[in-house]
């Protein structure tokens, strides 16, 4: 089934928290994990590649940490997965680079993948990280009464 990868996950995690606290705070990993109870490596690895790409900003030293840095409301949740992932792909046979398949040549689903890829990401890339990042909780829940409620569901 399709999922986020875990490393997403706690790009997301760490995104939200930092954006939880007042800007100028710093943020640790280990604060992270504690809070959130996700493991250390994977955590710090993702922070590590946002600091890369500019969206957080890292300070070392014995009370280093990061911090939000770069303007994530012209972002997509599409950019950010590629950031962490790669290039966004359903299937292997949709990536040239990294197909290993050895059917590709006879396989007559090759092209409905691609279709189907295309339609993912197009999706991915409509979503806004801000609307992620930003939303409040109480947003949340008034939009799953929203969805509960409407006439449709009726």
């Amino acid at each position: 089934m399709l999922k986020v990868n875990r490393k997403v996950e706690y790009a997301l995690i760490g995104l939200r928290h930092m954006h939880s606290k007042p800007r100028e705070d710093l943020t640790t990993v280990r604060e992270i994990c504690e809070r959130y109870g996700t493991p250390f490596d994977p955590v710090a690895h993702v922070m590590r590649i946002l600091n890369a790409q500019g969206l957080v900003k890292s300070e070392q030293g014995a009370h280093g940490g990061y911090r939000l840095q770069g303007d994530i409301r012209g972002m997509n949740l599409g950019q950010l997965i590629e950031m962490i992932e790669g290039r966004l792909a359903l299937v292997d046979c949709v990536r040239e680079d990294k197909c290993g398949c050895g059917i590709k040549e006879q396989c007559n689903i090759v092209n409905p993948m691609q279709e189907m890829n295309n339609r993912l990401v197009e999706f991915l890339k409509s979503v806004p990280l801000a609307e992620i990042v930003f939303m409040d909780a109480q947003i949340m829940s008034g939009y799953a009464g929203m969805q509960q409620t409407s006439p449709a569901a009726s």
